[in-house]
């Protein structure tokens, strides 16, 4: 098996740019057997594809919103993937800006906090946060939900809760477990209806 097996044409318009009003109405592919014909349906017949037994295993990370906004001294954007959250005042994160902020910049956010950038380390820098609240809180009220790279809208406070599955309980990922986002509440109950195990890990 080669990686080039699994490459093909996306075109751009089939991207939903938002998610279905009902998270089980998302169109899923389902695949008879080997090889067997292939047939459109929807998420919210997944019970009726599985059989008592079967197993699902659920990613239950939440998403934290670590998209921040910033301005360099000169005035140009940076934006700020946080990774890691490093004690009260510390992060690790990736920047993305037109030139790469030196080591000793102070950057402003949103709200005013200064957030001096380290030395790049591999991917990603060090930060130092200025500021009375601690980092988790500062994300929580003035960060944006990471949304997909393929999503090419700017996120919306809907997207706290549509980028968060049902099942979401142990906060610090940065990105969604996207195929976890089509289940509902009624479609677990009727999984757990059917027979169909579930396991959960973080």
């Amino acid at each position: 098996m080669f990686r080039r097996d699994f490459e093909y044409r996306l075109p751009p318009d089939l991207i939903a740019q938002r998610p279905s009003d009902r998270r089980g109405d998302a169109r899923l592919l389902c695949v008879d057997g080997a090889g067997g014909p292939l047939r459109d349906g929807t998420f919210r017949e997944l019970p009726d594809l599985l059989r008592a037994g079967d197993l699902l295993v659920f990613n239950d990370t939440r998403v934290i919103p670590a998209r921040l906004h910033a301005r360099k001294p000169s005035g140009g954007r940076v934006e700020l993937l946080v990774e890691r959250v490093i004690g009260t005042d510390h992060a690790r994160a990736r920047l993305r800006a037109s030139k790469a902020p030196a080591p000793g910049t102070a950057l402003t956010l949103e709200d005013g906090t200064r957030v001096m950038v380290g030395a790049r380390e591999g991917d990603a820098y060090p930060l130092r946060f200025e500021g009375a609240r601690p980092v988790s809180e500062l994300l929580e009220a003035i960060g944006h939900v990471p949304l997909p790279p393929y999503i090419r809208r700017p996120d919306t406070g809907a997207d706290r809760e549509r980028y968060q599955t049902v099942y979401a309980r142990h906060l610090g990922a940065i990105a969604a477990p996207t195929a976890g986002l089509h289940f509902d509440v009624t479609l677990l109950e009727r999984l757990r209806e059917r027979g169909v195990d579930s396991a959960f890990v973080t």
